[in-house]
């Protein structure tokens, strides 16, 4: 396959190097803005020629506003790589004033460039404030349809045409807990006036408002009630701020729909810190609720009580039963019963699922090891066959638990150097890197994305190799990641920086294979990542966390740029996890949970008997955390083959937790 010629947009020409041709060059810019950069105006990576000076310019101009100049610049950009960007701002600018024709004549031109979409969506947009229905409805023919303001246009369309099919398709938009676009307000308006949306249905969305932690659009929502039905917005606000003084309040008003939800947000406020409490405090009002309510309410308790680790969440989830759970609910009562061993409740938990949730990875584990744990072999064996065909944690433990775990990994695809030369010069594949070479990582990605969505393995490889020659590590590895058929896991797994890990893991005694599959999860390996809590460099390591390992070293507090080169962030972060395993009985798992969410959170969770490693991974109660420990292990498994070490089982790398400290109960 010639990528080249095949994904240059339409209109594009491209020369030997593969890059889009124009008829003008930057004239006289050069020296004004190298001064301006230097005055910190424009943050210019060093190398940075004329011309990308220009582009960055132009692209602070359009963020601006500043319309004249960005025109000014725009005339001698016309052959620089990244010129479609420039093109889309100047277009973007004056869109509302733009005739479809000049419209089209961009997008024919730039065809299936991302800028082109970029366009596309920003016009389709304007169509449907405007209105204009049929031309929304022809030019939205092959969008993908992920943003829901362009959802509710298409629908609203349709509707203009008296297809009230769309109608009934709306209703899924209702059903957030987020606010919705202004476009799907004429759509629920409609629905309300032919009874597609009912009161229960209003307050069936303020729920789930609450439950998400939204009170504010919650008090939106009220609006579509009558005021006589609605919960007060400072009542709201109360019970936001101290549902446990609500809830003592006494008598506690439970007589209209309004004060009885009052009462069961309280109690689901109050359960996210005190389940227990939370429980005390309904089984003294639950007689006034219906059995609908009663329902809700003991589900929400019982999950935070299983988020919680408390035992009672069994029993509180029993008392939830009669109404039905949600697949939500399931997945912790199901932890429950992981880690009191309640083996015929995890079952049963997984298989009242929806058949949807029942498929995702994590539940057909868990319920063939159920299926063994009863007895029923043959079953739990051919759920662990189909696991073990998979490349993730839980195939690492199907597989081992079949004996059939490898010690190496299979064969690796090399990219044909063919393949490689011709998606180098893809035209989106080099604005791609002409964004990364400029520091616009983030754009960069989404170009590269846009470029590589619909690529076969073979192509797919060839990319990864592209990127990790650039040293652009995060993008190989989720561009490796996606293939089918054809791996290679030298891309996947790279090992950048390779003497400085080994040196400070082997000073540390630390397992390089894990520090590696760490990195990985933290930052893919960008040396300059930087969180938005104020995590930076390859081990994302705290400023306050770099300040204490530095004076622990006897090393000069470091600043900013010394936290985020390589050396110095890989001496403070694997002594911080060296640190964390020392205070963990050198377990890695509570160790790579520790990392992520704290020493402290990591021991609470310790059950109160030894637990499996897996189990404890599975109930860590931050999704966040239970991800992130799951995918560490999992990269140190492949890592551990790629530099060399002796094979060690993940059942084995787990390990079993012992109980919590008395200290800590």
């Amino acid at each position: 396959m010639n990528c080249a010629k095949m994904l240059s947009s339409p209109g594009e020409t491209t020369t030997g190097a593969g890059r889009t041709t124009g008829s003008r060059r930057v004239q006289g810019l050069g020296r004004k803005l190298v001064a301006i950069s230097l005055f910190g105006i424009l943050a210019v990576p060093a190398g940075a020629s004329e011309q990308d000076i220009a582009f960055l310019a132009a692209r602070e101009a359009f963020q601006k506003g500043r319309i004249e100049k960005l025109d000014s610049l725009a005339a001698g950009l016309a052959d620089h790589p990244l010129y479609p960007y420039v093109a889309y701002w100047q277009l973007r600018s004056r869109l509302n004033q733009t005739p479809e024709g000049e419209v089209q004549a961009f997008l024919t031109r730039y065809g299936d460039a991302l800028a082109a979409q970029q366009l596309r969506t920003d016009w389709l947009k304007q169509l449907g404030e405007r209105q204009e229905w049929a031309t929304l409805e022809r030019e939205i023919q092959g969008v993908a349809l992920d943003d829901p303001e362009l959802v509710c246009y298409l629908l609203r369309a349709r509707l203009a045409r008296v297809d009230l099919t769309a109608l009934l398709e709306a209703r899924a938009l209702w059903f957030q807990g987020v606010t919705q676009p202004q476009s799907c307000a004429p759509l629920f308006e409609r629905m309300m006036a032919g009874g597609q949306i009912t009161e229960e249905d209003i307050w069936g969305r303020i729920r789930l408002a609450l439950e998400a932690g939204n009170v504010t659009p919650a008090k939106s929502l009220g609006g579509y009630l009558d005021p006589a039905k609605r919960i007060a917005g400072k009542q709201l606000d109360a019970v936001a701020r101290n549902a446990q003084r609500y809830l003592e309040r006494r008598p506690l008003p439970l007589k209209t729909r309004a004060e009885r939800e009052l009462a069961m947000f309280a109690t689901w406020r109050v359960a996210q810190s005190l389940p227990a409490v939370a429980a005390t405090g309904l089984e003294k009002f639950e007689n006034a609720l219906s059995t609908e309510e009663r329902g809700y309410v003991w589900g929400q308790v019982a999950m935070a009580g299983a988020q919680r680790h408390r035992p009672e969440a069994l029993d509180w989830f029993k008392r939830a039963a009669e109404t039905g759970l949600s697949d939500k609910q399931l997945a912790w009562r199901t932890r429950t019963g992981l880690r009191l061993a309640d083996w015929a409740t995890v079952l049963s938990s997984i298989e009242a699922m929806s058949a949807a949730e029942q498929q995702h990875v994590v539940w057909r584990y868990w319920k063939a090891r159920a299926l063994a744990a009863q007895g029923r072999s043959a079953e739990a064996d051919a759920l662990r066959g189909q696991l073990a065909q998979e490349q993730h944690f839980y195939g690492h433990l199907a597989s081992e638990e079949l004996g059939n775990a490898s010690t190496e990994l299979p064969p690796l695809t090399e990219p044909s150097p063919q393949v490689v030369d011709e998606v180098a010069r893809v035209p989106g594949i080099e604005r791609a890197l002409k964004l990364y070479e400029l520091g616009l990582r983030y754009e960069g990605a989404v170009e590269w994305r846009w470029t590589t969505r619909a690529w076969g393995d073979q192509d797919l490889l060839a990319a990864a190799e592209v990127a990790h020659r650039a040293g652009w590590y995060e993008r190989a590895i989720d561009t490796a990641e996606r293939t089918q058929r054809a791996h290679n896991y030298t891309l996947r797994f790279p090992t950048p920086y390779r003497e400085v890990v080994s040196n400070y893991t082997q000073q540390l005694a630390l397992d390089e294979a894990w520090v590696y599959g760490l990195v990985r999860q933290e930052s893919r390996f960008v040396v300059d990542a930087r969180s938005t809590a104020g995590a930076q460099g390859l081990m994302q390591l705290m400023p306050g966390t770099a300040r204490h390992v530095a004076r622990r070293l006897g090393l000069p507090g470091p600043v900013r740029h010394h936290v985020t080169s390589v050396d110095t962030n890989i001496n403070l972060g694997t002594y911080h996890l060296r640190d964390l395993l020392d205070s963990l009985d050198e377990q890695a798992t509570l160790a790579t949970a520790a990392y992520n969410a704290g020493l402290s959170r990591t021991r609470t969770w310790r059950a109160q008997q030894p637990l499996e490693g897996a189990i404890y991974v599975e109930t860590i109660p931050f999704t966040e955390t239970r991800d992130y420990v799951r995918k560490v292990m999992s990269n140190t498994m492949y890592y551990s083959r790629l530099v060399g070490q002796q094979f060690v089982g993940l059942k084995q790398r787990l390990g079993v937790i012992a109980p919590r400290p008395l200290d800590n109960e």
